[in-house]
């Protein structure tokens, strides 16, 4: 589905992307291949060093949402603070796609579109 709009709800283990206009949406579940364990303390493990980012999860959503103009991204935690991250340092060329990054728990797919339908109608009134 070519869409001018796409939301993408992810955390450190699996990223649904969705693609929608007004009436319809289609989805795209993609999973990482690297085990996330959540740590607690200060410096991320305890050897201080932080857990490892998997790229190839990131590149992979990146190519999931390259059918939209518009990127809406949304999740707990850091993955998608780290999504950003990754497309500003490895796809320059798409970071103006990137329209609104928002904490988002875990909805349903049908909340998470919801509020991506929201969101997109209130930035586009407020493009010229």
């Amino acid at each position: 589905m070519l869409t001018r709009h796409a939301v993408a709800w992810l955390d450190h283990r699996e990223a649904k992307v969705f693609f929608f206009d007004r009436d319809e949406a289609e989805s795209v579940r993609l999973a990482t291949a690297l085990t996330h364990r959540q740590t607690h303390n200060k410096a991320g493990t305890m050897e201080g060093k932080r857990a490892q980012e998997d790229q190839s999860f990131y590149h992979d959503v990146v190519g999931a949402l390259q059918p939209a103009r518009e990127w809406l991204i949304v999740g707990p935690g850091s993955a998608k603070d780290e999504l950003v991250k990754h497309i500003r340092s490895h796809h320059p060329q798409l970071k103006d796609r990137i329209v609104g990054i928002e904490p988002a728990d875990h909805p349903t797919e049908a909340q998470i579109v919801a509020h991506a339908r929201k969101f997109f109608r209130a930035a586009d009134r407020m493009l010229p």
